[in-house]
């Protein structure tokens, strides 16, 4: 196994500033060493090197041919520790490094993607890792650490979560287009009662699936679902054939399909979607994110 070269940061710092200097007392008050401290570290530097670096008198001090060859490379090598230093710094304070956002329906269909073009405008070289995630999966996500911070329904809580309320939206009906109720501004979700219904799939729908069977339980019903689909598109697609009706929130109208028409639904709860994040995720750039989301609240 070969030498391994003791040399330092504080070396090659004290090698340049005297290469630009030429001068032994003004390169140590530059670096705040005395002379006989500042020919030690030269000293020690050519040591190691084997080779002198400087040609000295009692009243000049010169390159040698070595030293400018030194002092070329030793530049390169000090403006990639300047860069590496800066870079560093830049992620310790949140500019720079990576994030990973789960989202699901609601969140990438409603006020989601306007977050991520701004922050991807204030926050360039941070890269963002998009997937999409249920908000039971995205609660389990956010709980292990896989998931930085995720846009859910809410409410969620837990030992050491913190949240934000993303955008809330009143509950919205999907009818088929030619729908008697239609003809109606606004609609009770009692009117809903004998309808045919389209439902999202257990498993990927559960929360929002929830919601929809606490708040039909309290007008006395149970909705008759007759078909599911396991995303958006596909409920949409369904109840736009005429399979049934639906609820939604106002993404819905974000959303291009023909043949579906949206009305809201009276004296509902509103759908809160949160996001959501570990208070001891240690990520910089997950505090700038948070930052961003604070300023982008949205009410629909």
């Amino acid at each position: 196994m070969g030498h391994r070269a003791a040399i330092e940061i504080r070396h090659l710092t004290a090698f340049r500033v005297l290469a630009e200097t030429l001068h032994f007392g003004r390169a140590g008050a530059a670096l705040g060493l005395s002379q006989p401290a500042l020919s030690r570290t030269i000293a020690a530097l050519e040591s190691e090197l084997g080779a002198p670096l400087f040609e000295r008198n009692t009243r000049n001090v010169a390159l040698t041919e070595v030293g400018r060859i030194f002092m070329e490379r030793a530049g390169e090598v000090m403006a990639s520790f300047d860069g590496l230093v800066a870079d560093v710094r830049r992620a310790a304070s949140g500019e720079t490094g990576r994030i990973s956002v789960g989202y699901m329906d609601f969140a990438i269909n409603g006020a989601l993607p306007s977050l991520l073009s701004r922050f991807r405008q204030e926050a360039p070289q941070i890269s963002v890792n998009l997937a999409y995630v249920p908000t039971s999966s995205q609660r389990n996500a956010i709980l292990d650490g896989s998931l930085d911070v995720g846009f859910l329904i809410g409410p969620f809580s837990g030992d050491g979560i913190e949240t934000e309320t993303f955008e809330t939206s009143p509950l919205t009906a999907l009818l088929p287009k030619g729908h008697p109720l239609t003809r109606l501004k606004r609609i009770g979700l009692p009117q809903l009662a004998s309808e045919d219904w389209v439902m999202g799939s257990p498993e990927p729908w559960q929360a929002f699936r929830a919601i929809v069977m606490e708040r039909c339980a309290t007008h006395g019903f149970a909705p008759r679902i007759v078909q599911e689909a396991s995303n958006s598109d596909g409920i949409l697609g369904l109840v736009a054939a005429g399979m049934g009706v639906s609820l939604y929130t106002r993404a819905a109208g974000n959303i291009r399909r023909h043949g579906i028409v949206l009305r809201d639904v009276a004296d509902e709860p509103v759908v809160e979607t949160v996001a959501a994040w570990r208070a001891d995720n240690a990520n910089p750039a997950l505090r700038s994110f948070v930052a961003n989301v604070r300023r982008g609240r949205h009410n629909r």
